[in-house]
């Protein structure tokens, strides 16, 4: 009676996984709107090519790398967070399978994650230092309050490379623990 009982909680919790499924489904619906979105920029873009100087063209071509690196962002935490946390995704041999989804567990799935982190930051940090050679401010405090906003910036970087860092080396290290583990046993 309690091997059923346990049977019958073991299989509820280990199903209870597919309440994430309309997460990542409204992940999916989200960067729909997510691509609207950078197709509206990208029309701007196109519509105002000729009256941008270099510097704004170039504002804007590093907003859509950002829209671009944000949607890469969510698909990785799709993708990797469904075929981890849900199901594998029966896709066979499709040519288009992503290489990194054969070897691909939460610790992987963190470090990727910070990378495209930090990518992104990188993005912000460098439309944020083209901006300031054109920024004028009616007063020292505008200024100020300008500056802190960037040097927080900086800071946020910063904290997102050392994280990455250190989930890349506790990563490496459960690798080594895991083979070690599996010589061991032969």
């Amino acid at each position: 009676m309690a091997n059923i009982a346990e049977r019958i909680i073991e299989g509820g919790i280990f199903s209870s996984r597919w309440l994430q499924a309309p997460m990542y489904i409204g992940l999916v619906i989200a960067q729909t709107f997510y691509c609207w979105k950078f197709g509206v920029e990208l029309w701007h873009l196109i519509a105002q090519t000729g009256t941008l100087d270099g510097k704004h063209f170039l504002m804007v071509i590093l907003e859509l790398i950002d829209f671009t690196m944000v949607a890469n962002l969510i698909a990785m935490v799709v993708i990797g967070g469904y075929a981890t946390f849900i199901s594998k995704l029966d896709i066979g041999h499709h040519p288009d399978r992503p290489e990194w989804l054969d070897h691909i567990d939460p610790g992987s799935i963190k470090v990727k994650l910070a990378s495209s982190l930090i990518g992104i930051s990188s993005i912000q940090l460098l439309q944020s230092f083209i901006s300031v050679g054109s920024m004028t401010f009616a007063d020292t405090a505008a200024a100020d309050a300008y500056y802190r906003g960037i040097l927080w910036q900086i800071v946020l970087h910063v904290v997102f490379v050392i994280s990455a860092l250190l989930l890349a080396l506790t990563d490496l290290v459960m690798m080594r623990r895991h083979r070690a583990g599996d010589k061991d046993d032969h």
